[in-house]
């Protein structure tokens, strides 16, 4: 089963080899939680939400018609993003987004890191996921497109915009 491409492991758990997804879950598990712990910055969470991307797999699992299985899982993790990030939205103010306390001490990490974290909670949803997924999770711009549903070169403008804009808050963070 290790030696199938992705795509033929979907499209058994599709005809209902549900066994299939252990191979795919071990292959994409920690990619899919590194995503959500660069967007939420939570363990937790991010742990609950890499679950629910594997539970939806496997009840959506006829909706697969073929295709880049990555793409596709992907899609599935974005949503639920999506989800946690709107569900928030009405629960957070304007003042409590731009002073979201940092997560990790110091100790743990260096300072620079540590505020490039905290600059990054303060950037839209949209513009921290197209970073996350260009530059932590080295996904190329025509995957990130297609997940998306847009085009490549939509995304290489979203990407640039969106790393200006964490370049001027990250620099204005900087205490003289």
């Amino acid at each position: 089963m290790e030696n199938l491409t992705d795509e033929e492991l979907m499209a058994a758990v599709s005809s209902d080899n549900l066994d299939c997804m252990r191979v795919l879950y071990d292959r994409y598990h920690k990619w899919i939680y590194n995503f959500f712990m660069q967007l939420i910055q939570d363990k937790d969470t991010s742990a609950d939400l890499t679950q629910s991307t594997f539970y939806k797999a496997i009840k959506y699992r006829k909706s697969y018609k073929g295709g880049k299985f990555d793409s596709w899982i992907f899609k599935i993790a974005r949503n639920l993003s999506s989800d946690y990030f709107n569900g928030r939205k009405s629960n957070l103010s304007q003042e409590e987004i731009r002073n979201i306390p940092e997560n990790e001490t110091k100790q743990e990490i260096d300072e620079e890191v540590a505020k490039l974290r905290l600059v990054m909670q303060k950037l839209a949803p949209e513009d921290r996921e197209v970073l996350v997924m260009s530059r932590f999770q080295e996904m190329k711009y025509s995957q990130i497109a297609e997940i998306l549903g847009t085009t490549e070169n939509a995304i290489k403008i979203k990407a640039h915009r969106a790393l200006k804009k964490l370049k001027k808050l990250f620099f204005e963070s900087v205490e003289i």
